[in-house]
């Protein structure tokens, strides 16, 4: 049991072979559903999920067309009449509205889901077709790929895939965050500098200097702290970085879509860092980054297993490939496929080696969390590159519109991850905001202090990415100015919410737990470094309800008191706490709210 639990969470050496078990998914058999089809694919099944490990193998239909979601199926759209083009155009909008600003067309299939394929002259006329609905609805088109089917016809018949996309009338553009992790030296920080500066780096790590924050990680090449770098797609799916643009806020008014990278530390001694950063700034992916020549190593099996504690979908690269030869490639390949495919993992990995991979990759990551592409490249030659930027291109937000549009209505709720002083302009905070829309000149209130109390404060202004923003909405990532607000009042973990909203504060909650890695027993009066959310804060175990202590791999619902001060809390937000080489994982279940945290009559007017 501890080998398997020190695989991925124990304290970093490579010890043992054996999975961290299901403690970190479970109950979770889809992976092995998926594996049994892919076996199926060597017997010619028509599996729909044998499609997603082997797509040269062109199988013979998709799933049936779903009501909702992103994706039409359309087997011609050849001279419609005016009355089937509005249809068609409003068909569109919807479903523009479901992938919040993008679609994806397939042409030449049934609604239940047969690749019938077209003429090559009536695949044209429908992409014709396609490109003038397109336009009416002020969308760009672009064909992802187009490949030929088996049909009962001596014609050769072909089908075609298509993005739509369109940003919203009232949004900038269309924002995903994803987080980079990995072990040190892993070459994290120079993939993202390649990336977002479009020049390849010379082999000494000159891409990754403008991303690091202060002089020692310059000096040691080492990531201490969370740096963000952001990487632009036009309409057309093309690059927008800093190659074309001199600015951040250039990015922004030329992309429709945004990728936000957020870069962690790989070293041991920054892990809370990095858990602070999978935490609190909600990323909808993390990549995690593997050396070639090293394999996988010191951190990489613990940010592996965090990522899917905290059930991010992860998709992994393998860099520095020019350094080793092409058999040591494929022996981390292989090391990182038998890490994937051991049953508490559950995942499926998928080796990316072409564009048609990278298409049919994007699409069914988003769809099935247990598909984990691998993706091979080179910072240095620009080796397989491109590939990666396809699939970020195509990668779509893991919430629709319906999700997005409820948390809108909801009272406004802004995580206080980062605080800073800037020149003339005062106290900025930087954050997520989890519910409600934000605008500038709203009233809100921040906390809790240490007495359990909230301050009133103003939005003075709002900025997405460097560039100025009027409206912020649920989900979105910002920075908040408040102007002359004292920032001595202020502390990472804090959350500003409407004056209309009743928080719940508490020093003591409970939680249900799994103990994931312990050397010895888990008892009252234990102290662990609990995260939540945007909380980060030393917590004493006061009970663990109806056991005396707790072992390797053990469940319990347990009751935690904060030392320094009351924190806002949500039934049912994921928890991990940690200590040392000891870790665990679990969900509050019930909190011991504060009788008083409202700031009196007097002590509201001195705020």
């Amino acid at each position: 049991m501890d080998a398997r639990v020190s695989e991925l969470f124990g304290s970093g050496n490579d010890s043992g072979s054996q999975d961290v078990a299901s403690y970190v998914l479970p109950g979770n058999s889809y992976g092995v559903a998926l594996k049994k089809s892919c076996v199926k694919m060597h017997k010619k099944s028509k599996s729909r999920f044998a499609r997603n490990f082997k797509p040269s193998n062109n199988p013979p239909y998709l799933p049936p067309e779903a009501e909702e979601g992103n994706i039409e199926y359309k087997l011609k759209l050849i001279n419609p009449t005016q009355y089937r083009f509005e249809h068609l155009a409003t068909q569109m909008k919807w479903r523009l509205q479901e992938g919040r600003g993008e679609a994806v067309y397939q042409i030449g299939v049934e609604d239940n889901g047969i690749l019938a394929g077209l003429s090559e002259e009536d695949l044209r006329t429908s992409l014709n077709t396609l490109h003038e609905l397109a336009e009416k609805v002020g969308a760009d088109i672009t064909v992802l790929r187009e490949r030929e089917v088996d049909f009962d016809s001596d014609v050769p018949r072909k089908i075609a895939e298509v993005l739509i996309r369109k940003v919203p009338d009232d949004q900038q553009f269309l924002d995903l965050r994803v987080a980079v992790i990995g072990n040190v030296d892993s070459g994290k920080s120079t993939l993202l500098g390649v990336l977002t500066q479009g020049e390849l780096d010379n082999g000494r790590g000159r891409a990754r200097l403008n991303l690091f924050r202060h002089l020692h990680e310059i000096q040691t090449g080492r990531t201490s702290s969370i740096s963000f770098e952001i990487l632009g797609f036009n309409s057309k799916g093309e690059v927008v970085n800093y190659s074309e643009s001199r600015t951040a806020e250039e990015i922004c008014e030329s992309a429709s879509k945004m990728i936000t990278f957020i870069d962690l530390a790989g070293h041991h001694k920054y892990l809370k860092t990095t858990i602070f950063g999978l935490t609190s700034y909600c990323p909808d992916f993390a990549m995690l980054v593997v050396s070639a020549n090293t394999g996988i190593a010191g951190t990489t099996r613990e940010h592996l297993g965090i990522a899917m504690a905290l059930k991010v979908p992860i998709f992994i690269v393998i860099s520095k490939v020019d350094l080793c030869m092409r058999a040591t490639v494929q022996r981390t390949v292989r090391q990182l496929e038998r890490i994937l495919k051991q049953p508490g993992c559950n995942k499926v990995p998928m080796v990316v080696s072409s564009t048609d991979d990278a298409v049919t990759a994007a699409q069914q990551f988003a769809q099935s969390p247990n598909i984990t592409p691998i993706f091979t490249l080179s910072c240095v030659t620009g080796e397989s590159l491109d590939l990666i930027k396809v699939f970020l291109n195509i990668i779509p937000p893991l919430s629709n519109s319906k999700e997005q549009e409820e948390l809108m209505q909801q009272l406004t709720e802004f995580q206080v991850d980062e605080i800073y002083t800037v020149p003339e302009v005062g106290t900025v905070v930087g954050g997520t905001l989890s519910s409600g829309i934000c605008r500038e000149g709203d009233d809100l209130v921040v906390g809790p202090t240490d007495l359990g109390q909230f301050h009133k404060l103003t939005i003075e202004s709002i900025q997405r990415n460097r560039s100025a923003c009027r409206v912020l909405r649920a989900g979105q990532a910002a920075t908040l100015a408040l102007g002359n607000f004292e920032r001595s009042l202020l502390r990472k973990g804090m959350v500003m919410v409407s004056p209309e909203m009743d928080p719940t504060i508490c020093w003591m909650f409970e939680a249900e737990i799994v103990l994931l890695f312990h050397s010895k027993t888990f008892h009252k009066g234990f102290q662990v470094t609990v995260h939540i959310g945007n909380v980060r804060q030393t917590a004493t175990v006061e009970a663990v309800c109806g056991k005396e202590e707790l072992r390797t791999g053990e469940k319990a619902v347990v009751v935690f008191k904060f030392l320094k001060h009351p924190e806002y809390l949500k039934v049912g937000a994921k928890l991990l706490f940690r200590e040392g080489v000891t870790k665990g994982i679990g969900h509050v279940t019930k909190l011991q709210p504060i009788a008083q945290y409202r700031p009196s009559q007097s002590e509201d007017n001195e705020a």
